[in-house]
């Protein structure tokens, strides 16, 4: 066998989009009872027709009474359990998709769900960096009916699962030099684009202090990576800025972590891993939009050089902060390229992307991505955002009734407020690098920020219908949208 159909169907009323496949006499054929299978339910038929493999997959109870980002919802947990039956077949080349319910939720669910993250060499791994050749993937997927929405929803799956490659790839096959590498040999030949790497000793001469801390107790250059995207008609128009935090490995620094669940933390760079990843689908997609992505890269290791508990550091802004653990160092690399980023470009809108807290974790588990912002406008749009592609956000408090429990230190800020409200200290003290954030004379702020603590929804630890347990990349197809619309709506 080589060829597949895959046929989301309502249980009720079966039908099919796909020549020569009957899909009420096939469903017919299925004990299934009185009770309608759940979403996902997916049964396979050989040789109907001749030759083929169909896998027909349940749209669930009531999918033709659903509307909106539910019904397509829906849509992504059929053809996603589908792709996983025929992904564990041997011999299935290539699938044509009966995308008609919603094309562009189709193509993020089958090349979600196709995606399996390893490095074994038995048979080899596509993931494999010493590889000459790339190796295809397992399944290439077609829609019955080609679609402008098909090929930006591939394009949306395609970013998120670059994300979750980055963070999947243990730290010493993605450090700082290998993140920027990989970056510009994924951009290579992307219109529009600019990538900038710059080392430590240019931190250095911005007064990128509170960086450069971090990278003290490791051997690995620290990098700092900039994509400037400019795809608006107008090159000079104000520019939207993505900032992402880049630990390509966090130990805890003098603060070490437990050793037990540390390989985690090979993916603390999944800040800087999804927004580069959005911007190079945004990109791709040539959405008519100026992005400036900045990515503060460094390992955080316990080198005779590191920072100590204690140590008192000047920010770019001239800020003093305390470290008073050095494994709150996420909050200490992004002050800086969020200064830095606020200052330089002047961009309209700032969001920053991180695996910030072990508290947001706590707070809304893996399935929704926590959300500080100035500007409730701002939030509305990337809810909005979030919702159309079930990648969600949840809006937490960024209030200055915090603020006493960082601001008590004998610095200006300190890097740790304790265990109370742990993820929303954190948020405050990025607040205070945010250049333009605070309203004058009357008129509305300069700048629109938001800060999105991923802590939680960076890892997926349980089988999804369309994801694998592991990395998720996550908020890539959000962030994608959010600017889309953006973009459409000026």
């Amino acid at each position: 066998m080589s060829s597949a159909f895959i046929v989301p169907i309502d249980a009720k009323t079966p039908q099919s989009a796909v020549q020569g496949v009957d899909a009420a006499q096939l469903w017919a054929k299925v004990p299934v009872g009185e009770k309608v299978p759940a979403a996902g339910a997916t049964r396979i038929f050989y040789d109907t027709p001749a030759s083929k493999v169909t896998a027909l997959s349940s749209l669930g109870d009531k999918f033709s009474s659903k509307q909106g980002n539910e019904r397509r919802e829906v849509v992504r947990k059929s053809v996603g359990k589908a792709v996983k039956a025929l992904r564990d077949l041997d011999g299935v080349q290539d699938a044509t998709i009966d995308a008609s319910l919603d094309p562009h939720a189709a193509a993020v669910a089958a090349h979600l769900a196709l995606y399996k993250f390893t490095l074994k060499t038995d048979p080899p791994s596509a993931f494999n960096p010493n590889l000459k050749e790339a190796i295809p993937e397992k399944i290439k997927f077609s829609p019955v009916e080609q679609s402008k929405e098909w090929d930006r929803g591939v394009k949306y799956a395609k970013a998120q699962n670059l994300a979750r490659t980055l963070m999947e790839l243990p730290a010493n096959m993605i450090t700082p030099t290998k993140f920027c590498e990989r970056v510009q040999a994924e951009f290579k030949g992307v219109p529009n684009v600019e990538i900038i790497v710059r080392d430590e000793a240019w931190a250095e001469e911005k007064g990128m202090r509170t960086f450069l801390s971090v990278t003290h107790g490791t051997t690995e250059p620290a990098k700092f990576l900039e994509i400037h995207y400019k795809g608006a008609a107008n090159k000079d128009e104000q520019p939207l800025a993505f900032v992402g935090k880049g630990i390509t490995f966090d130990s805890g620094g003098i603060s070490l972590k437990p050793g037990a669940g540390m390989k985690l933390m090979r993916g603390d760079m999944g800040g800087a891993a999804t927004v580069v990843s959005s911007a190079l689908a945004i990109a791709k997609l040539q959405l008519p939009v100026n992005l400036i992505v900045t990515t503060p890269l460094t390992e955080n290791m316990p080198g005779p050089s590191a920072t100590k508990p204690g140590d008192i550091i000047y920010a770019m802004n001239g800020k003093s902060i305390e470290v008073d653990n050095t494994d709150a160092e996420g909050r200490l690399v992004l002050s800086d390229a969020i200064y830095y980023t606020s200052t330089t470009y002047k961009p309209h809108t700032l969001i920053d992307v991180a695996t910030l807290t072990g508290a947001m974790h706590i707070a809304l588990g893996e399935a929704f991505s926590g959300v500080f912002s100035t500007s409730d406008a701002l939030w509305e749009k990337l809810h909005a955002a979030g919702e159309v592609e079930y990648d969600r956000f949840w809006r937490m408090p960024l209030d200055e009734e915090f603020g006493p429990q960082i601001y008590s230190s004998n610095a200006d800020l300190c890097n740790t407020g304790g265990r109370p409200a742990g993820s929303c200290t954190a948020a405050l003290f990025l607040k205070a690098h945010v250049d333009g954030i605070s309203a004058e004379d009357g008129k509305e702020p300069a700048l629109q920020w938001a800060h999105l603590d991923i802590a939680g929804s960076m890892e997926a630890t349980r089988d999804y219908p369309y994801l694998e347990r592991g990395m998720t990349g996550r908020p890539v197809r959000a962030l994608v949208e959010y600017v889309r619309r953006l973009s459409t709506s000026a």
